[in-house]
């Protein structure tokens, strides 16, 4: 996370956070391991985002409308976590003081995963072992930052592109007040003179998004020996109804072909976090 002065929070004791919690005027993030929130139970209605991936927490929580309630199993973690969203611009954040062993409200018990809507993609987590340790970074289609500013949270230098100038201009704010390495273009990805450089990135990332023509480019942007990380969907999202069109699913079998040139370091197909997906994690040649 950022060395960057950090923004106000304020504790609050178990009773307080009860009373909130009940009257439902609270959001609630807890930030423990998938273990604890599912072993040691939970607060109802709590999103799980350990406090590893919280940098994608700007990108996807609310932050504005009801306070936001974080806790962890005692406290410690979650004033970090406190302290990073409201440098972040979350308008109103509340550290639960002793964390979730002083709550004395309901629990729930199920189990709960940091992927999917609010956090990351859990197909570059779970390769994390392939990212490159330093370089430059760009993050196709990056809309507000999901990625971007977890991985420029890691210490990589990020380029992020995306063709939605309010969504570019969260990103580029978010950064700038955690003091992230992220710069932030608006870029039409489906232009047909779109440039994205020659060798220029030691990792290229794309999640949920498809225009076939663009992978070519994609290539020639990566650098020799760099990864492309690539995830979307594919025909048999149309079971969940969006998207329906073919021109943004992959047929199955496809997304290997559309990387032909690079090694297939790993990939996958098939349901995942509720979404019918195929993955790949693809390196350059060096030669």
């Amino acid at each position: 996370m950022s060395s960057a002065p950090v923004g106000r929070f304020r504790d609050i004791d178990a009773v307080e956070a009860q009373r909130l919690v009940e009257a439902g005027n609270v959001n609630i993030l807890d930030v423990r391991t998938p273990q604890e929130y599912d072993a040691l139970g939970h607060i109802p209605g709590a999103t799980l985002l350990p406090l590893g991936l919280l940098p994608s927490a700007p990108a996807t929580l609310p932050t504005h409308g009801r306070p936001l309630l974080v806790y962890c199993e005692h406290g410690i973690r979650s004033a970090q976590a406190a302290a990073f969203l409201a440098q972040a611009g979350f308008q109103e954040v509340l550290n639960l003081r002793g964390g979730f062993v002083e709550w004395r409200g309901e629990k729930a018990h199920s189990t709960g995963t940091p992927f999917g809507r609010y956090g990351p993609c859990s197909w570059l987590v779970e390769n994390a072992s392939l990212l490159p340790s330093k370089g430059r970074v760009l993050d196709v289609a990056c809309g507000a930052g999901r990625h971007a500013l977890l991985l420029a949270a890691l210490g990589l230098d990020v380029h992020g592109v995306d063709r939605d100038p309010e969504r570019i201009a969260t990103l580029r704010n978010t950064a700038q007040r955690l003091g992230l390495p992220v710069v932030a273009d608006v870029v039409d990805l489906e232009a047909e003179d779109v440039i994205l450089g020659t060798d220029a990135y030691q990792l290229i990332l794309g999640v949920h998004y498809l225009h076939r023509p663009l992978f070519p480019t994609l290539v020639d942007a990566l650098a020799p020996g760099g990864v492309l990380f690539y995830e979307t969907f594919t025909v048999a999202q149309k079971k969940y109804g969006k998207p329906s069109n073919p021109d943004y699913l992959l047929r199955h079998g496809e997304l290997s072909r559309l990387v032909s040139g690079l090694e297939i370091l790993s990939e996958r197909d098939g349901e995942f976090e509720g979404r019918y997906v195929a993955s790949t994690v693809a390196r350059k040649p060096l030669g």
